[in-house]
């Protein structure tokens, strides 16, 4: 085809055969073949190519348009292989978008604009499932994680732990407030299953503060802990990062102690060209770990 329309554009068989870097007797034989191969006249001929037929102005058309398509498929396969198309479907813990990963995913959008990226907030435990089951590519939880072998993991932000006081209770009026204030308030926290590394830290600076924690009430993810801390229903000990969400209502204060700081890492499994891309991007590394 690329050769009939150097032929078409030319109408010159020695001019084709130039702009195509080859001899002209192959052109000629080529283009004969096409025309036996579909058993159709394209090229009005004399002593020289007078123009083309009917049929060969129609063939001049789809053969450009055939030609463009092959090379679109071809530059969007490449594109799909070096991670610059494609579609990244993204878990994460509420307490990340405090963090680092805002920011990374605007430098990603603008280094990968023809990435798709879906969004989706979830609970640690829910993400580890997402990845197993297929339906979400890259997760960032916080570790550690349990019973979690077969998937991947890539440290990406940190983070610490502070307390969260409803504002009215009078420890919130306090500025300097210790953990073991707290020792007899009714807590907030989040299933253990639904994050078995971050409860048991919380749970184990609750003890060297010499209590355990009086859970009241349990909530699915970050926010929705933070929202019945304002309204009341009893403290909790919650990322730092966040310690602007519904600061009208909630008093937070720090825990000056090594082990209230965390990681959060990305999860993975088998992940695809694009987000691979993201990983690496995000992560600031040249290649992710091969599990």
């Amino acid at each position: 085809m690329e050769q009939f329309v150097a032929v078409a554009e030319e109408l010159h068989f020695h001019r084709a055969a130039e702009r195509l870097n080859m001899s002209q007797p192959p052109l000629t034989s080529a283009i004969r073949k096409l025309e036996e191969d579909i058993n159709v006249t394209l090229i009005e001929r004399g002593n020289r190519v007078l123009g083309l037929t009917p049929a060969g102005e129609k063939f001049l058309e789809e053969a450009r348009e055939t030609l463009r398509r092959a090379e679109q498929a071809i530059t969007s396969t490449q594109d799909v292989a070096a991670g610059q198309t494609g579609l990244v479907r993204l878990g994460y813990v509420g307490s990340s978008l405090y963090g680092r990963l805002p920011d990374a995913i605007r430098a990603f959008r603008v280094q990968y604009p023809k990435v798709r990226l879906e969004l989706r907030e979830a609970t640690t435990a829910a993400q580890i499932s997402a990845i197993r089951a297929g339906v979400m590519d890259v997760g960032v939880v916080i570790p550690p994680l349990h019973n979690a072998e077969d998937v991947g993991l890539e440290g990406f932000d940190n983070d610490r732990l502070c307390m969260a006081i409803p504002k009215d209770h009078p420890l919130g009026k306090n500025d300097k407030v210790q953990l073991s204030d707290l020792s007899d308030e009714p807590f907030v926290l989040w299933p253990m299953f639904e994050g078995r590394g971050f409860h048991l830290q919380v749970i184990r600076l609750c003890a060297n503060a010499g209590f355990v924690p009086r859970v009241e009430q349990e909530a699915y993810g970050m926010h929705a802990v933070l929202s019945l801390v304002a309204v009341g229903l009893g403290v909790s000990v919650v990322p730092e990062s966040m310690s602007g969400f519904r600061d009208d209502r909630i008093t937070y204060r720090p825990i000056n102690d090594a082990g209230s700081e965390f990681e959060l890492s990305f999860i993975y499994r088998d992940l695809s060209p694009s987000a691979a891309s993201f990983v690496c991007h995000a992560s600031g590394k040249e290649k992710y770990k091969v599990l």
